[in-house]
């Protein structure tokens, strides 16, 4: 079981992620999603980077076309 210390750096990072991600996003306008993840893949996994995207989906700052280019709507 993590400590409250640890649970707190954890949530804290994802947070960084997010925002950096986001920001990204946004500064860009729109970007495919695959040249996104191919600039990250260093730094996360695909399902990582999938969950980021889906989070930034579901509060409605980006959309995903069926082309899978990642748009900033915010």
């Amino acid at each position: 079981m993590k400590t409250e210390t640890e649970l707190k750096a954890q949530v804290s990072n994802a947070i960084q992620i997010l925002r950096a991600i986001a920001e990204t996003i946004r500064e860009l306008k729109e970007v495919p999603s695959g040249t996104l993840y191919a600039q990250l893949m260093g730094q996360m996994d695909l399902a990582t980077y999938q969950r980021v995207i889906d989070t930034l989906k579901g509060a409605k700052v980006i959309e995903e076309t069926p082309a899978s280019l990642l748009r900033w709507i915010a």
